[in-house]
């Protein structure tokens, strides 16, 4: 599907709770703009956050309550039971007034009321995951959804085999910004020259203090082999402002510079959600990865880190210590030809772009009503 199409259809996206979850909605969303003109609804949470990045977007954000799901015992269990449902209900109004031709859900917490809405009201629900397991999320908007996009072939696996009609595999929608990134730019916006080996620390938008502290305790001796560059974590904060130090720069955000900033980098450190590995494999960074483990996960990014490195494009390191990471990173620095590799290995897997092949299924539903 190359030729442009202007369809009058309104299509309803929903998903968040962390830019993991918005992020690769917002490709779709870009993607489907390039070959019809559909208008877009976003339905989320009122996370000041996430409506402030939908709507950088130019999607309409439409607020709904939203209670998290929880795996584990927790007195808020009860309580967020009665957000759901009052999710549910405003879902069902805001769909009922908006009448999409079809709901796209990228997963999290605050997409089932939305998902059984649409369900309820006869519109067709496609849902993507971007991990190498399925979360809750999708296990339960599997059930609803008349197709359901995976970014792993593996994942298949994990889901029930009345299913498995209704998997394809799309791998990860990935903003087009990262697949045109320029490192020029990058270095030009952190003020560093050409020749200066980038180490790139990403603890995600809300931080990572696991991470955080690690580059705290080992900062001397990095910065004798790389000029680190490190996202902290704004706690919420959209900004860049910048801190500098000798070989070293740290900003609690970084928003629009991101995916030239991502190109420029030699090394990419960070946890191994999701939208880092893959926004990494887009522009083809090497990485060494630190997954969040612990009873606080279902092991998610362990499993995500895992194939990464088993391809060659990672390093995984679950819970090291300072004196552990220093090493394995100045013995990359050190290493040209093996970074040369993980890039180039992270490349391969960054060339399966899943945000057109999404939107193309989506036109295709659509034009078959």
């Amino acid at each position: 599907m190359n030729s442009y199409i202007r369809l009058k259809s309104v299509i309803a996206f929903t998903g968040g709770g962390t830019g993991g979850h918005i992020y690769p909605g917002l490709a779709v969303a870009a993607a489907l703009r390039d070959i019809c003109g559909c208008d877009i609804v976003w339905l989320g949470s009122k996370n000041k956050i996430d409506r402030s990045i939908v709507e950088a977007a130019g999607i309409k954000f439409e607020e709904i309550s939203s209670g998290k799901l929880r795996r584990y015992f927790s007195l808020r269990n009860f309580t967020d039971i009665f957000r759901i449902i009052a999710g549910f209900f405003a879902s069902l109004l805001i769909l009922k007034r908006r009448r999409p031709s079809l709901l796209f859900s990228k997963g999290g917490f605050v997409s089932v009321p939305p998902v059984v809405a649409a369900f309820m009201l006869r519109i067709p629900v496609y849902t993507h995951e971007s991990d190498f397991s399925p979360g809750l999320a999708t296990k339960i908007n599997a059930h609803l959804a008349d197709k359901i996009f995976i970014a792993y072939k593996q994942t298949a696996s994990y889901l029930s085999r009345k299913f498995l009609n209704k998997v394809i595999q799309s791998g990860n929608p990935v903003r087009p910004e990262f697949y045109a990134a320029n490192p020029e730019k990058g270095r030009s916006f952190l003020q560093i020259p050409p020749g200066e080996k980038i180490l790139l620390v990403l603890g995600g938008s809300q931080g990572a203090a696991e991470i955080n502290n690690l580059v705290e305790n080992s900062l001397a001796g990095l910065t004798k082999n790389f000029f680190v560059v490190h996202q902290t974590g704004g706690g919420g904060e959209l900004n860049t402002d910048k801190t500098i130090q000798p070989r070293y720069i740290r900003l609690s955000y970084i928003k629009d510079e991101m995916p030239d900033i991502l190109a420029a980098a030699a090394l990419v450190l960070g946890r191994a959600g999701a939208g880092t590995v893959w926004e990494c494999a887009a522009t083809g960074r090497p990485m060494v990865l630190v997954p969040l483990s612990g009873s606080a996960t279902r092991g998610d990014q362990i499993e995500n880190a895992k194939f990464f490195e088993e391809r060659g494009a990672a390093r995984m390191l679950v819970r090291p210590d300072a004196a552990q990471l220093l090493e394995t990173l100045n013995d990359l620095a050190g290493n040209e030809g093996q970074l040369t590799a993980m890039a180039a290995a992270s490349a391969q897997i960054g060339t399966t772009r899943g945000a057109p092949v999404i939107a193309e299924h989506i036109v295709e539903r659509i034009l078959e009503k």
